[in-house]
């Protein structure tokens, strides 16, 4: 039956909340409640102590609301953090956060060891700590592969032993005659708060070792929230009972002093041993299950390198990802045998810190953008998130400013590896909600036309093929230089292609231009002629006042089509949209872009868009070494004075250094010098004249044609649009 086969198959799940619970309180009742702890009541105080506890814990339960948030949001599987991240913020920034994740809690595994291996050396001098660090990770590891739930049982077995301890100190007695010193020792001889509290802070950040065991977990969503919040709660109440305890019993100063002030007071000072050997083993146990699960998990979704693959395999009935494992057991015996971990500490702390920020960001802007796929049953408002991901922020700058700044570019080195790599996941991502929530902002905010300074060309291409045209996209991309958009758009027959195909043509072309490394926006439309599917396509195409201004097409061989085309720049025209043809009679193509040559008649409408242009140009890539060169024909000697007195004024405002020459046409014909002064140049750009009713554009249009053929590559522009192009060139 389908429903036993289900029991059998998730009777290795570890149930209720202590799968959670346990590992997560055990590493935040951590080595610094014993060796630490009275060094922060000495330095602060009881009032000092009570605050840097409940700041610290405030910060790590707002933690745990957005952790709650978004493990009951969906079902949870394994990896801990490190899915609930990825699954909302997409694979690039969950990898980078899980990598360093996983680094951190497999080296922990050696920091807690050593801890623990030093302890004991203290009380059994003969011991080397080398091998007592080499045996106790043999053995963990050995309870880590042979079985989670007997490793999950051992804990409980720990936390009887720091059971004892505490027990054994809070019946103790006082080591002398002192009263509870509320501030702790004088200035002169105290640490500062905020120094006291980044010591203190990691005491509590142990919530991330019970969340990892998410993929053994018969309930996530059950046991996640009730095994963090019971940690953080309990630990609280331990951590605000010990500094009174400590407080009543011994001076700030002695305090301060004595590192093992708690063996002294406890009624059994072995007990407080028995307690720093639970606290170290078992944050080493928690650490040593959570990291290789990460570990695999980061496998299953390929964020490693391809030859990492077999860390995602399973073995036996509880599933154990024993190749992850080993691994982890294999690093941790490297590390502990060449011993100091105290350079690279401050920055594991920085990474299970941005961890919880991350988490924290990721359940506040799942909220404030109100998904209709985030439906947690734990809703927590989004403004404890952004307090929790600020506090952790803050935390980390307070602990460590070199180590956070480290650990931030080693996220962002790993963040660029990934996006390079081109992951395809197959879960969604906060990345399309939240950037529609910003285009949506911008959208709704953004004027009609704008002041004439921050103008900026949005092109529709209508490109056809784009491999056969491709000329148009690569102008239209070297003009926009990846500062403004444009639309590659395609008109194909509605009686050829049904509608059902347009997304594979869209799809096509972005994947072509996606080859080509062009980021442009792509849309096909069905329409019975190129003609009146261009004219629907500027009618209808954009979105509020993010509209296209300026059309860029080629221009039209064949005589029969010279009609539909002259209306449709009447159409593009009359609908104020600049137009930018590009004829290229001979297929040669733009060349070596090292000369462009404007045909300039003035400073208004055409002249002023294609100065524009040109300086557009000159600022991408491919045409930055061109000479730009700006010739003005007059007919007489005495209007090149005149001319030349205003071009001079007009191109030093300019400050776009062009070159500038004044021809004096002596009686020769004006296409004749055009000829004969641009036939080396790689594009040659002119205005449009404005078109009129009847067939008077399309008879100038084809004379236009005739008399410009001899010249290389043209553009011909046409301004249009009710923006004064003359102010953005002053």
């Amino acid at each position: 039956m389908p429903g036993k086969r289900d029991k059998a198959k998730s009777s290795h799940k570890l149930g209720t909340f202590g799968g959670v619970f346990t590992p997560s309180l055990l590493t935040i009742l951590g080595v610094i409640m014993y060796l630490r702890f009275g060094w922060v009541v000495g330095n602060v105080g009881l009032i000092g102590t009570l605050l840097i506890v409940t700041l610290s814990t405030a910060i790590t339960f707002l933690t745990s609301l957005s952790i709650s948030a978004i493990a009951t949001n969906a079902p949870v599987k394994g990896g801990g953090a490190y899915f609930l991240i990825s699954r909302s913020l997409g694979a690039e920034i969950g990898g980078a956060v899980g990598i360093p994740l996983y680094l951190a809690q497999a080296l922990s595994v050696s920091l807690y060891i050593i801890g623990f291996s030093e302890s004991l050396s203290a009380v059994f001098p003969g011991l080397e700590i080398r091998w007592i660090s080499i045996c106790t990770t043999l053995v963990l590891g050995a309870l880590a592969l042979f079985s989670t739930q007997a490793t999950i049982k051992a804990q409980y077995v720990i936390m009887v032993l720091i059971g004892l301890s505490l027990v054994s100190l809070v019946l103790g007695s006082p080591l002398e005659e002192s009263r509870i010193e509320l501030w702790g020792v004088p200035a002169a001889h105290s640490v500062g708060f905020w120094q006291v509290f980044a010591i203190f802070f990691p005491a509590v950040t142990g919530i991330m070792t019970g969340v990892n065991m998410s993929g053994d977990l018969k309930d996530p969503a059950r046991s996640i929230p009730k095994g963090t919040f019971m940690a953080v709660g309990v630990g609280y109440v331990i951590y605000m009972l010990l500094p009174i305890v400590l407080a009543g019993r011994a001076d700030a100063a002695t305090l301060v002093e004595d590192p093992m002030i708690m063996q002294r007071i406890a009624i059994w000072g072995g007990a407080i041993l028995l307690g720093i050997w639970g606290a170290t083993l078992s944050s080493a146990t928690g650490s040593l299950l959570g990291a290789p699960r990460v570990l695999q998990a980061l496998a299953n979704d390929n964020i490693l390198p391809k030859w990492a693959g077999f860390f995602s395999k399973v073995a036996g009935k509880e599933k154990i990802p024993k190749a992850a494992t080993l691994f982890t057991i294999a690093l941790t015996l490297v590390t502990v045998y060449f011993g100091d971990l105290n350079l690279i500490a401050p920055v594991l702390t920085m990474f299970f810190l941005t961890t919880y920020a991350v988490l924290n960001i990721t359940a506040g802007i799942e909220r404030l953008l109100k998904n209709p796929s985030f439906r947690p049953k734990f809703k927590v408002h989004w403004i404890f998130s952004l307090l929790g991901a600020l506090g952790c922020a803050g935390v980390m700058f307070l602990i460590n400013p070199l180590a956070t700044i480290a650990a931030f570019l080693v996220i962002a080195i790993i963040f660029i590896w990934l996006k390079r790599r081109k992951i395809t996941a197959t879960w969604g991502g906060l990345g399309r909600g939240l950037l529609s929530s910003l285009i949506r902002y911008a959208i709704l905010r953004l004027e009609k036309e704008g002041d004439a300074k921050s103008w900026r060309p949005n092109i529709l291409v209508l490109s056809g093929s784009p491999v056969k045209r491709w000329r148009l996209i690569e102008l239209a991309d070297d003009i926009t230089n990846g500062n403004a958009l444009f639309t590659v758009s395609t008109i194909i027959s509605e009686s050829n292609v049904p509608q059902e195909k347009v997304k594979d043509y869209e799809t096509q072309i972005m994947d072509f231009l996606g080859n080509k490394n062009i980021q442009a926006l792509v849309r096909v439309l069905r329409a019975p002629d190129p003609f009146t599917g261009s004219t629907q396509l500027v009618n209808a195409y954009g979105l509020g006042q993010l509209v296209p201004n300026t059309i860029l097409l080629g221009d039209t061989r064949e005589a029969e089509h010279l009609r539909p085309y002259s209306k449709m720049i009447g159409h593009f025209f009359k609908s104020k949209k600049n137009v930018i043809i590009v004829q290229d009679d001979n297929n040669q193509g733009f060349k070596k872009k090292m000369v462009i040559d404007i045909w300039w008649g003035g400073l208004k409408k055409n002249g002023s868009l294609m100065i524009i242009l040109a300086y557009l140009l000159k600022n991408s890539r491919e045409w930055q070494q061109a000479e730009v060169n700006v010739k003005m024909v007059v007919p007489t000697q005495e209007a090149y004075n005149g001319a030349k007195e205003n071009l001079d004024n007009i191109f030093a405002g300019m400050r776009t250094g062009f070159a500038y020459q004044i021809l004096v046409a002596q009686g020769k014909d004006f296409w004749e010098i055009m000829a004969r002064e641009s036939r080396k140049s790689d594009l040659v750009m002119m205005g449009l004249a404005v078109p009129e009713q009847g067939d008077g554009f399309e008879e100038y249009y084809r004379s236009l044609k005739e008399k410009t053929k001899a010249l290389p590559t043209k553009v011909f522009v046409l301004a249009a649009q009710e923006v004064a192009f003359d102010q953005v060139l002053r």
